[in-house]
């Protein structure tokens, strides 16, 4: 697997796993949480070692649980989670500490590899209050690295300009029906890697057709061309699959490279 390393020294696979509905009745966001921990178990066996979760998924506990069933150490996971751009999380440093403690205990760990602001608002100046006490649990090693999740280019230039421990990742939205390339390059540029969620979603059929014949030159399928294409661009992906097929197809994706003028065809899907 390879890996980045975040402004903070420390390394992150550049594929990993969402999970906003592992654990659920029906794999529904919003279905209840039954502790199902089989999706993420096959995706630890094929060798995944990179979860995102969230405390709005609300199934942290089963990420936790999943983790601590594969009979592997904690360190060989990179966890990442997110607290609410809800008031009932940010509106004081006491909120923001409960928030993270409760990941902390929900997951059943020390550590959180990656700690995220899930969505921004509209207060700037608030966000950088809550990104201070986040700071904080990075000078006691609670939290390894933080960062933020669909901010835009003034939220996260505002954030920059007010931080101490600069943001690791900006997650954003990123797929053929919205790559957000400006956004990708403003990130990178101020050396935050920017991570894409929903990487395979809203996928149209002509675009699908586009990128499989692409992929039929490498063995290789339109989604696996979509990841290839992003992580060639130092994007962090975390697609999601509930079918152990996918997951590994997700995963083999390091024996080929795209050509320029494929990367430019991609790009204007």
């Amino acid at each position: 697997m390879r890996e980045l390393t975040l402004n903070t020294g420390i390394n992150i696979p550049i594929i990993g796993s969402g999970t906003n509905t592992f654990g659920k009745v029906d794999h529904q966001y919003m279905g209840e949480i039954n502790g199902d921990t089989t999706e993420i178990l096959s995706a630890i066996e094929v060798g995944y070692r990179h979860f995102d979760t969230a405390i709005a998924y609300r199934n942290e506990a089963v990420v936790g649980k999943a983790i601590k069933e594969s009979g592997l150490p904690r360190e060989a996971f990179f966890i990442t989670s997110k607290i609410p751009g809800k008031p009932e999380y940010t509106n004081s440093e006491r909120s923001v500490m409960e928030a993270v403690e409760f990941s902390l205990a929900n997951l059943g760990t020390e550590y959180l590899d990656l700690y995220l602001i899930h969505h921004p608002w509209e207060n700037l100046e608030e966000m950088v209050i809550v990104w201070h006490v986040l700071e904080r649990y990075v000078d006691q090693g609670k939290i390894k690295a933080i960062g933020v999740s669909n901010f835009d280019k003034k939220q996260l230039a505002y954030l920059l300009a007010g931080a101490r421990i600069k943001p690791a990742v900006n997650q954003i939205e990123s797929h053929p029906g919205k790559w957000n390339h400006e956004i990708i390059d403003f990130s990178l540029q101020n050396d935050v890697f920017p991570e894409a969620w929903g990487p395979l979603t809203r996928v149209s059929p002509e675009a699908k057709e586009q990128l499989s014949q692409i992929g039929q030159a490498y063995g290789k399928s339109w989604a696996q061309v979509i990841l290839r294409y992003q992580i060639e661009k130092e994007v962090i992906v975390i697609p999601k699959s509930h079918h152990l097929t996918r997951q590994k197809e997700n995963l083999a994706i390091f024996d080929f490279s795209l050509t320029e003028q494929e990367r430019n065809m991609i790009g204007q899907l």
